[in-house]
């Protein structure tokens, strides 16, 4: 689901060799993470070796939902808007924006789940909107 909300410029992403599945799985509409092969933890930001045991990693699709774990809201930014740090119900912790929000309604342990948030001339970048 694409946000309809974020009226700020969003940078496009880099898009790398190890994040080059993740970029246009994105651009599908689906959500993807790394998961470790030897030890099954999973990990954001994506990368082809494991950071908790250096093992292999294979992309698996997760439906991004998840907390709230801590939040802040930018207000001296000519449209004030909320980022968050995401707790996902698939393990990692993820820093995204918050978008259609009530920026002075949110708290630690709402649940969300992820919305696509168009960028400017890039694939789309997750952000959660409130469940």
């Amino acid at each position: 689901m694409m946000s309809d909300t974020p009226k700020r410029k969003i940078t496009p992403p880099t898009v790398t060799p190890e994040t080059a599945e993740f970029w246009k799985a994105a651009g599908e509409g689906r959500f993807l993470l790394r998961r470790c092969t030897a030890c099954h933890e999973t990990h954001w930001y994506p990368r082809a070796i494991c950071p908790f045991c250096l093992g292999d990693t294979a992309w698996e699709e997760t439906a991004g939902t998840g907390t709230i774990y801590s939040w802040t809201v930018m207000r001296r930014a000519p449209e004030p808007y909320a980022m968050a740090f995401v707790t996902l119900d698939a393990g990692p912790t993820m820093l995204a924006d918050l978008v259609d929000v009530d920026l002075d309604g949110l708290a630690i342990g709402h649940t969300v789940r992820l919305v696509w948030s168009p960028t400017d001339g890039g694939p789309p970048v997750p952000s959660f909107t409130l469940s």
